[in-house]
């Protein structure tokens, strides 16, 4: 008992003392995707009031890695602060902040004015590059549940195992008293990497998005669980214009899985977003997008509640 943390044992005692233990409420969102929800912003361009800890939102991202790599998901619950865009890194004990952000921080504080009287957790994992179609995975990595590989591990895999992870400690904000985590929504920023080879396989994305999406909710238990997707856009950012050659499709695809599916929607303010490279939005776009993000997904809540 002597290593075990103060502020766990008196959390404890408090329990006891009282008969019953009050666990707290987390509404939770899940964030995935590839580099765009990875986030290439800079801490350094964030505003005051979203470059510092937020009170009441925790989150856990989990450690990404290629597929075939050994199961990765890796993280640890902590108060949402800026350095979770790419860069990130966790082995589960201690994480390492990055001098990059993506779309969590307004994400988060949007959420807090409003969902002003509840908690909020934020699962998060992304990786660079990766497509759902496995033929267009390269050195990048699928989301693609079938892929098999030399492992079999893929990105959904990585994906379910942080799942487990962060359900894994349920003392979230680390009070000595287990919490309950409530999910409200999945935010998706993906598509690029389907839309960079063949018409065929952007043509096969609304199929496997909506799969993936399926897969996502019953891995959450909620089958009408809210998605927010965001658009694809294209810098024209490449020596023959488009950097997406079948993006496009991929834009179709996304629109009409958020038509077809009642509880689903599409941000498309992605389209005025500035780059900071070719792939990448710059910080400002982020910033925009995140606050796009938890305006959706409230709308989606509100409209199911109804």
């Amino acid at each position: 008992m002597k290593n075990y943390p103060l502020v766990k044992c008196f959390g404890l005692v408090l329990c006891l003392l009282s008969s019953v233990c009050h666990s707290k409420e987390f509404k939770l969102f899940v964030l995935g995707g590839q580099s765009n929800m990875n986030g290439f912003g800079y801490t350094k361009d964030l505003p005051k009031n979203i470059n510092e800890p937020i009170d009441g939102v925790y989150i856990f991202q989990g450690h990404s890695d290629a597929d075939d790599a050994p199961i990765a998901g890796q993280g640890k619950w902590e108060v949402l602060q800026p350095g979770h865009g790419i860069g990130f890194s966790s082995d589960g004990t201690v994480n390492q902040h990055s001098n990059r952000f993506g779309v969590e921080m307004s994400f988060a504080y949007k959420l807090r004015t409003l969902y002003p009287e509840y908690n909020i957790a934020i699962i998060k994992y992304a990786r660079s590059g990766s497509s759902i179609a496995l033929e267009a995975a390269r050195e990048f990595g699928a989301w693609d549940p079938d892929y098999k590989g030399k492992t079999g591990i893929n990105q959904y895999d990585h994906f379910l195992n942080t799942l487990v992870n962060a359900k894994k400690s349920m003392d979230i904000d680390a009070d000595g008293v287990p919490d309950t985590l409530d999910p409200k929504g999945i935010i998706w920023m993906q598509g690029e990497s389907d839309a960079a080879y063949t018409e065929d396989i952007a043509n096969a994305y609304q199929a496997n998005l909506k799969r993936l999406m399926d897969l996502f909710r019953a891995a959450l238990l909620v089958d009408d669980l809210p998605v927010v997707i965001g658009k694809i856009s294209d810098s024209w950012n490449n020596n023959v214009g488009k950097v997406w050659p079948f993006g496009e499709l991929v834009q179709y695809a996304q629109e009409k899985f958020a038509r077809d599916d009642s509880n689903a929607t599409i941000i498309r303010a992605t389209r005025y977003y500035q780059y900071s490279d070719t792939w990448h939005y710059d910080s400002a776009g982020y910033i925009d997008l995140g606050k796009e993000f938890a305006d959706a997904v409230f709308e989606l809540n509100e409209n199911k509640d109804k």
